[in-house]
């Protein structure tokens, strides 16, 4: 007679692994960006599970007026062209993971890379880096400009 008691815990291991694998992806969460402008600008990236390896951005921002944009897209990490939605100066975002602290992200607008960013996580886990270079959409750099984002509550 065989011994079924041994698979079925490996399976439920394995389960149970693939399961943490999901959520433990350190960039889930809310992130808001650090700045010196007054309320009730802001700017606050949303961080969340998607799929069985992907990841959901979120991202809300309020400029001086009061005035609020929302915007949104998935990726897996593969580098793929995904669309978003409710942004009208991006149609696509690619994302890719370079390390497990290190995403390079492509944005572009119908087909015409407009920004390249690279997305650092702290050691600690606390802040995002950002470095957002701007693109003529022929590969040259038009400007650069850099963002903190630290994890809320």
């Amino acid at each position: 007679m065989r011994h079924r008691a041994p698979t079925l815990a490996l399976l439920l291991l394995m389960l149970g692994t693939a399961a943490e694998a999901q959520t433990a992806n350190p960039r889930f969460g809310t992130w808001k960006l650090k700045s010196d402008a007054p309320p009730p600008a802001s700017n606050v990236m949303t961080y969340e599970a998607f799929g069985a390896a992907g990841m959901k951005v979120t991202i809300e921002a309020v400029n001086a007026n009061g005035d609020t944009t929302r915007w949104w897209y998935t990726t897996n990490f593969d580098g793929a062209d995904m669309p978003v939605t409710g942004n009208r100066g991006q149609t696509h975002a690619a994302v890719r993971a370079v390390s497990a602290t290190i995403n390079e992200i492509v944005n572009s607008n119908n087909g015409r890379v407009t920004q390249r960013l690279t997305n650092v996580l702290s050691p600690d886990g606390r802040t995002i880096a950002v470095i957002y270079m701007r693109d003529d959409g022929s590969g040259n750099t038009t400007g650069v400009t850099f963002a903190t984002y630290e994890r809320m509550p």
